[in-house]
């Protein structure tokens, strides 16, 4: 048994896992061989997430703000601290697209450094899209969601496109998500129509461009994760209060989907923040979200029913690249 600490440190939020992770199928998590048994299960320890905004402005000034950087820092020392308290054996620190976009980068680096005593890995989007699909695919039953699953991870400054079965097949990753999204775009209460006519063709022109990489009529079964995702579904199931229990594994119908993101867009940021279930560090992204995620499941849909098939509901899974980073640790 061997405890493991995973942290993704994203535009919007970082989060943080502490898993024990053996072979012997005692775990919550699993990753199946091709044989179906059991080569590596995670057990939760710990789950914090903590929204900080490290990608404040990157789009527009190419370089993290200092104070969102010290938000940042903060968090991680906090993580320290549980790591330590928990007996953590091995760390991994992956940071994604604010970092990868932003000039200081080593300003971020080194003050990660020093608060955690790890080197933190920028990944690339191409990296980032096989954890994401690493750890969602860790949880599917594949005898009740088909392959091959496309996995979409909508964050706060790329969205992760990744098709395959037990491994990805094909990926891209794009410069759009819920942060770059709404300050490029989405700046009224609500958005108004012109607004949300741009984001949708700045979506569109990059799912175009994502689509050549990734055949996704292919899908059988389209799974969503993050923060957007699950809040869309939190919405679509009106759950009064966050429950990740209930949303893990959450099999919606298309329209249902739908009617909840454009709830979710054209609502006031007051509205938004009077709802349950609704993290307060997403009331001003989760629009921008929502509307991504609609026009990722309009597409892939129109792109299945060209080929011959049919996708008429979506999955949910609270299990993401965090796990995918956990389960990297376990190989080590």
């Amino acid at each position: 048994m061997t405890r493991v600490a995973a942290i993704d440190c994203g535009t919007n939020s970082i989060r943080l896992l502490i898993a024990d992770t053996d072979g012997a199928g005692t775990g919550a998590t699993a990753c199946t061989g091709t044989g179906g048994e059991p080569v590596l299960r995670l057990r939760d320890v710990e789950r914090r997430m903590e929204v900080v905004r490290l990608g404040q402005g990157v789009d527009r000034t190419g370089r993290l703000d200092p104070v969102a950087l010290e938000r940042t820092l903060t968090a991680a020392r906090a993580y320290a601290d549980l790591c330590e308290a928990h007996g953590v054996e091995r760390i991994r620190f992956v940071a994604t697209s604010a970092t990868r976009d932003a000039e200081n980068v080593q300003d971020f680096v080194d003050g990660v450094r020093s608060a955690l005593g790890v080197e933190p890995e920028v990944v690339s989007g191409a990296e980032e899209a096989e954890l994401s699909f690493r750890g969602a695919a860790s949880v599917l039953d594949t005898d009740v969601h088909g392959g091959p699953h496309l996995v979409v991870d909508i964050g706060g400054g790329s969205t992760e496109l990744v098709l395959g079965q037990r491994t990805p097949v094909a990926s891209s990753s794009m410069d759009m998500g819920c942060v770059r999204l709404t300050e490029r775009h989405l700046l009224g209460d609500p958005p108004t129509a012109e607004e949300e006519a741009a984001a949708r063709a700045d979506v569109r022109r990059l799912l175009d461009e994502a689509a050549a990489a990734v055949p996704l009529g292919r899908a059988r079964t389209l799974v969503g994760l993050a923060g957007s995702v699950t809040t869309v579904t939190a919405h679509a199931l009106d759950l009064p209060v966050y429950d990740p229990t209930a949303i893990d594994g959450a099999v919606l119908g298309v329209p249902e989907v739908l009617a909840s993101c454009r709830a979710l867009l054209r609502s006031t940021r007051a509205e938004r923040a009077a709802m349950g279930f609704m993290h307060p560090g997403r009331v001003d992204v989760i629009g921008a979200g929502a509307l991504v995620w609609s026009e990722v499941v309009e597409r892939v849909r129109r792109e299945v029913a060209a080929a011959g098939g049919e996708l008429s509901t979506v999955v949910t899974s609270e299990h993401d690249i965090l796990d995918g980073i956990a389960l990297s640790l376990a190989e080590a």
